[in-house]
């Protein structure tokens, strides 16, 4: 690291000697998979969040997917699914073969428009899914009342939001069910994973036996070993004991990876406010606790056509960035071809795709890194500026 520049990765999982140790004991002993560390995980995870019931998966797609599973939802149904989220997100409903009917963002937040969903809903329509924008929370009591008038059923997609917040209750036991994610840079990781949280005992028990074939019993609960029966059609969705292992040591650092998301955001939000063709994401009042996944500048429709050359400056000196995402899911060349998509169909995730750049906030930076984001990024406009003049 020089004086002219650093390396400051936009993610890094945060893995110390307690997740080494915690695999290696897995590692030593007789049980990979359907074990105890899977169950103490899902107990973990239910007590920090406050949920009623949670099952272990192999990823947060797998959970959304098991969602519409459990609904049998299929060919002639249709979910209603924001246009500016992860390709994960819709992927879920069209495997089962559903037609996603996508939603415009609304600008303040880039969570899905409640204003349009209503006109949105026919008589096709089983469920809304959902997602909690790069963790700022949606108004979950607006939704929920959308969803009883047309009785549907609510599918949170949480995987930029553990710890995040909608009147003091964290995200995903609003709905019916909600959707984790533990990828590598997420707010926690078990390498690669996932958690289903649901309040409807009934839910649990069913996706419990889809994840693992829809078998009857798991290993500890057969009287005869290897002897079980298959009542339902299931899938190969588990999580095993060293991912498990993993994620039971990263709860117990959750609030201090979550404290210090929320100061560098902090940080940057105040240095960065006032740049003129500059706006960024927020929480719109106390209801709405964000979990600092990043910090999302939105540029304007000047800057955003330098947006590449501002990257490029950004990552000269060190600074990772994202985009979130390239693309409005109806425009990325699957959904596009198979649906149909006219530029200016979802204008606010269009602007969003087109226009933002992610800075990194998490607890892998250090004060002095978020100061030196801060100086690089309004050099980097400067530059833009200048070239353009």
């Amino acid at each position: 690291m020089t004086e002219s520049t650093r390396q400051i990765p936009f993610g890094r999982p945060m893995l110390g000697d307690a997740e080494v140790q915690a695999v290696l004991e897995v590692l030593a002993g007789p049980i990979l998979v359907h074990g105890p560390k899977a169950t103490e995980f899902e107990e973990a995870f239910a007590k920090w969040t406050g949920a009623s019931h949670a099952v272990s998966l192999s990823s947060c797609t797998a959970a959304l997917h098991l969602s519409y599973f459990y609904l049998g939802i299929g060919p002639g149904d249709e979910v209603i699914v924001p246009a500016q989220t992860h390709t994960a997100t819709v992927h879920a409903v069209e495997l089962t073969g559903a037609t996603p009917v996508f939603v415009d963002a609304e600008p303040q937040t880039g969570n899905i428009d409640l204003t349009q969903i209503e006109d949105k809903i026919t008589d096709k329509t089983r469920a809304i899914s959902l997602v909690h924008f790069l963790g700022i929370p949606v108004d979950m009591e607006r939704l929920g009342a959308i969803a009883k008038n047309h009785d549907l059923f609510v599918v949170e997609d949480c995987a930029l939001a553990v710890g995040s917040y909608f009147k003091g209750v964290h995200v995903g036991l609003h709905g019916d069910t909600g959707c984790f994610s533990f990828y590598p840079v997420k707010h926690m990781t078990t390498a690669e994973g996932g958690m289903l949280l649901t309040k409807h005992p009934q839910v649990k028990e069913r996706i419990k036996r889809q994840k693992a074939f829809g078998v009857d019993r798991t290993p500890t609960e057969r009287a005869v070993p290897g002897v079980y029966d298959v009542n339902m059609l299931g899938f190969n969705y588990r999580l095993n004991e060293i991912q498990s292992a993993i994620g039971i040591e990263q709860i117990k650092r959750l609030s201090d990876f979550l404290k210090s998301r929320e100061r560098h955001a902090r940080m940057l939000r105040e240095e960065l406010d006032g740049i003129e063709g500059i706006s960024y994401f927020a929480p719109p009042n106390e209801d709405h606790v964000s979990s600092n996944y990043c910090f999302q500048v939105v540029l304007d429709e000047t800057l955003r056509k330098k947006r590449y050359e501002i990257v490029s400056y950004l990552k000269t000196r060190g600074v990772g960035t994202t985009v979130h995402y390239p693309h409005p899911v109806p425009r990325l060349s699957y959904y596009r071809e198979k649906y149909g998509y006219v530029r200016g169909m979802y204008p606010v995730a269009e602007s969003i795709s087109d226009g933002s750049i992610a800075l990194p906030v998490g607890p892998h930076l250090q004060d002095d890194d978020i100061e030196w984001i801060v100086t690089t990024f309004r050099q980097a406009i400067d530059v833009v500026r200048s070239d353009k003049e």
